[in-house]
């Protein structure tokens, strides 16, 4: 019943025998299940691995299951973080698979490539964006991982989007997290949503992406200069990778509105990708620019969540992350 939850049959039924047997050691377990001793040692091992059972404060030496209504709890939550993880590594793939094709593209900005327009100079992107904006019919879908806004971009985009959403063009846009602590930047969204537009946040974004009527796709050629050099693609297989990019991202993130219910001792998304980068190693200034936050914020929240952990190192506060379950195990 559990192999779904990473239980195997035989730490399963040590899990049962311990649950009906609660004061049975290694030999009566064994008795009961008619096993030899070591299958029930090896049961105990992958259960304590999964954190199924723990040492007895009654009982020096011993083991005791943890109680089903926790212990399940627990491998759900860690299915469920380790499937985070996964998704975002397909996330990762795909924006570096749209990275490596805007790139091949700034390599070669004037041969001609179906399905690639380049485009160098902040005053030719703009051109060019404005001119797709006019051509837009449906739905435009946008990750803006620059952080918050300035006056001088809300006065720039302000007569485009109620031009667009006038038309009764979808538009849906994923910030990150850390616009959230910007008044004028909620003052927008604000403005937007009562227009009809949908605003989430992520904690982390892959670059910047407008996707409009799923059919072109804009990025920048560096993600970390947007104002060089930009790629408009067009080519069906590109834009069905970058669409659902798009969407993955989308279920994962929050409503820029939503109220946050969580419990005192749990991590904001923010928190929690900044605990999985300092147990990468990175740097402030790195997990800074990930978070869209300044560095002085980053090593805040760096030095925060260090003593939340109890951790004097950067690898040691990756241990005892996993060991809270912050962040899952890695094999």
């Amino acid at each position: 019943m559990l192999a779904m939850l990473g239980v195997d049959a035989a730490a399963e039924q040590v899990y049962r025998a311990m649950l009906a047997h609660p004061d049975a050691g290694v030999a009566e377990l064994a008795g009961h299940l008619a096993v030899p001793e070591d299958e029930v040692r090896a049961g105990l091992d992958r259960l304590s691995a999964l954190a199924l059972v723990t040492p007895s404060h009654e009982h020096v030496g011993r083991l005791r299951a943890v109680s089903p209504e926790v212990g399940l709890e627990l491998l759900m939550a860690r299915q469920q973080a380790e499937l985070a993880a996964h998704q975002e590594r397909i996330a990762a793939s795909r924006a570096a698979a749209a990275r490596l094709i805007a790139e091949f593209a700034d390599l070669r900005p004037t041969a001609e490539h179906p399905g690639v327009e380049h485009l160098v100079g902040i005053d030719r992107i703009r051109e060019r964006l404005g001119a797709l904006s006019r051509q837009v019919r449906d739905e435009v879908m946008t990750f803006a991982p620059d952080g918050a806004h300035t006056a001088e971009s809300i006065s720039a985009a302000r007569p485009l989007n109620e031009a667009l959403l006038a038309r009764g063009v979808r538009m849906r846009t994923v910030y990150l997290d850390s616009v959230r602590n910007s008044p004028r930047t909620a003052e927008y969204v604000g403005w937007l949503g009562e227009r009809g537009a949908q605003v989430r946040t992520a904690a982390t974004l892959p670059t910047r992406i407008i996707i409009q009527d799923r059919a072109i796709a804009v990025i920048p050629v560096n993600s970390d200069d947007s104002a060089a050099g930009a790629v408009v693609l067009s080519g069906q297989g590109t834009l069905a990778a970058l669409c659902a990019l798009f969407e993955s991202v989308w279920e994962q993130a929050r409503p820029f509105g939503a109220p946050d219910h969580r419990a005192c001792h749990e991590l904001t998304p923010q928190q929690a990708t900044a605990v999985r980068l300092l147990a990468d190693g990175l740097t402030d200034e790195a997990i800074a620019k990930r978070l869209g936050v300044s560095p002085r914020t980053a090593r805040r929240l760096a030095g925060d969540l260090m003593e939340r952990l109890g951790a004097r190192s950067r690898f040691e506060a990756g241990v005892r992350a996993v060991q809270q379950g912050w962040l899952p195990a890695q094999p």
